[in-house]
């Protein structure tokens, strides 16, 4: 077997920091042939379906991926930009956001990328652009708030199977979760402080975070357990008394117990109890995707006025807003914490002997 190294490796080239933000990943286009090969991908990673895998093949390809590419198609149509999906070009504008906040601190010494777990640019792209700019440490941050095996271990599994086939490996900083991180708690509360600002409060705040099967938590996977911290925490910054409140799970898909309320079931109920007006946020999404603009925004906004819901609004997520950079931007300088000598110039001399070195051996 051939180990991978950069194409311009160079002795005498100048150690960098790296830092790679992750996310979960979108299809080229939207249409059926391109989310078919997303979902292909995305639903082969045993983390997301825990299934026998002889079985789930058979489901998968003689099923799944026959229906469900057209149907997922027609939504993304409905979110698709000329920039591409939203997640893709919000995930784009906080990389930019990030590395600009670390160029400030760090100046040349930190490169910045982004890759995602499934689709392009891949997270082999990223690390393939951050090793031929001469990373030698790297921390990796998915932008998943909530730790879950399905989304966070998964990222992990992609990184660590990257470098199997990689003649230098890097030291490597890996962020699991940051679901209470107090600058990511402040940023989540603020923004909704600010839709209040705009439009006034309404009868219940919903926080609404991407659903998984019941057996990962009872299995003992803590991301059921971090999105309640989350919502107490944003709560309590905010205020509210427990019946101003909730939290819900969206998304499910199949017909196993998923983590409950769901999030359609509780929007369909609320108007009999009285709730008339209805604001939801969804913190658990670093970025608005089609699960928060087609799904929370449009169809379950529909769920609950054909109820009797007299109000509906979707708060967004915190995509590059200023307050969210500087979060991650926050976070990460903790992750970079004893890494950073701040001598750029020692470096290159020492770069430079090693080039010197490698050229008399």
């Amino acid at each position: 077997m051939k180990f991978q190294g950069s194409k311009n490796f160079s002795h005498g080239q100048v150690p960098k920091i790296g830092v790679l933000l992750t996310n979960l990943g979108t299809p080229d286009a939207a249409t059926p042939k391109a989310l078919r090969k997303y979902l292909a991908e995305f639903l082969s990673d045993p983390r997301v379906v825990e299934v026998p895998r002889l079985l789930w093949k058979v489901i998968l390809h003689g099923v799944i991926l026959r229906i469900r590419p057209r149907r997922s198609a027609e939504a993304y149509s409905t979110v698709w930009t000329e920039e591409g999906s939203p997640l893709l070009f919000n995930t784009q504008a906080q990389t930019d956001g990030v590395r600009a906040e670390l160029e400030e601190i760090y100046g040349n010494d930190v490169v910045v990328e982004f890759g995602m777990r499934y689709g392009n640019p891949s997270i082999h792209s990223a690390i393939d652009k951050l090793l031929e700019q001469g990373v030698r440490k790297l921390v990796v941050l998915p932008l998943y708030p909530q730790y879950s095996a399905s989304t966070s271990a998964s990222t992990f599994d992609a990184i660590s199977h990257d470098f199997t086939i990689r003649r230098w490996l890097p030291d490597l900083r890996f962020i699991s979760h940051y679901h209470d991180y107090p600058a990511y708690i402040q940023a989540v509360a603020d923004k909704i402080r600010a839709h209040w600002d705009t439009n006034g409060r309404a009868d219940k705040l919903v926080f609404s975070y991407h659903g998984v099967p019941k057996k990962y938590l009872d299995r003992g996977d803590p991301y059921h357990c971090e999105c309640h911290k989350t919502t107490r925490l944003v709560a309590e910054n905010l205020g509210l008394n427990k019946n101003e409140f909730m939290t819900t799970f969206q998304s499910r898909f199949g017909r196993e117990e998923w983590l409950q309320p769901y999030t359609d079931m509780t929007l369909k109920a609320l108007p009999e109890q009285g709730v008339k007006s209805l604001q939801v946020v969804c913190p658990g999404f670093s970025s608005d995707c089609l699960e928060t603009i087609e799904e929370i925004g449009e169809e379950n906004r529909e769920y609950f006025m054909e109820s009797g819901g007299e109000r509906f609004e979707y708060i967004p997520c915190l995509n590059a807003d200023e307050q969210h950079i500087q979060a991650l931007t926050s976070l990460l300088q903790e992750n970079l914490h004893g890494w950073h000598a701040g001598n750029s110039a020692k470096s290159a001399q020492t770069a430079e002997l090693a080039k010197e070195l490698g050229a008399k051996l």
